[in-house]
Order: C-alpha cells, then sequence, then structure tokens
C-alpha cells in the first residue's frame, strides 16, 4: 500500500476515486504515566511517556487507516494527514485520514 501526504504519486496516475478512508484510536494516559509526567513538568524536559504513547497511537491509526483502504480495494491513500484531540482529562483521540485510490505505474 502506497501512503503519501500529496495529492499525486511520481511515477503513477489515479485510475480511480474509491473514496475517505480513516484508521481512529482512543488511548488513555495511565495514572503512573500521569504522575511521573508531572514530575517530569517541574523540571522540563521532553516528556518521553506521553511521546511513546503518541507516536504508537499514530500507528495504530495509520495501521487502521490502511486496513480501511484494503477493504475498499485500494491500493493507495492519498492526501494523508493526521488530527488529535482530547476526550475527557486523560484520553487521546488520534485520527489518520486521507483518500483511498487505485493506481497504476507509467
Amino acid at each position: 500500500m502506497i501512503v503519501v501526504t500529496t495529492e499525486q504519486i511520481a511515477n503513477h496516475k489515479i485510475t480511480e476515486v474509491k473514496g475517505p478512508v480513516f484508521g481512529l484510536t482512543v488511548r488513555a494516559r495511565g495514572i503512573g504515566k500521569d504522575i511521573f509526567a508531572s514530575f517530569k513538568g517541574l523540571i522540563g524536559g521532553e516528556i518521553s511517556e506521553y511521546t511513546e504513547m503518541l507516536e504508537d497511537a499514530r500507528k495504530q491509526a495509520l495501521d487502521r487507516m490502511v486496513e480501511n483502504a484494503q477493504a475498499m480495494g485500494a491500493n493507495a491513500i492519498i492526501m494523508v494527514r493526521f488530527d488529535s484531540g482530547e476526550i475527557g482529562q486523560n484520553m487521546s483521540e488520534i485520527v489518520a485520514y486521507g483518500t483511498a485510490v487505485m493506481t497504476e505505474e507509467v
């Protein structure tokens, strides 16, 4: 599966647009990570526990989007974007979305 953030794929032509696709995940921060992050927040710097959690969430959202596109019969996804938001006080939502297409190499 080709996944790009651009409208076109180099050396390919889009032969069919299948439609929008997305992958979604919601992650809750654990109380242990919240406590550790609070202490780290006092001294500054990157909070690697949250960075790792968000990287994993983006990967899972991307994987789910690819599964969605494969189910539609697409072989590529163009215009891929990520979005995120908070749900409640300790949950983060990550969504990956794009347009599923059929392409052929030129």
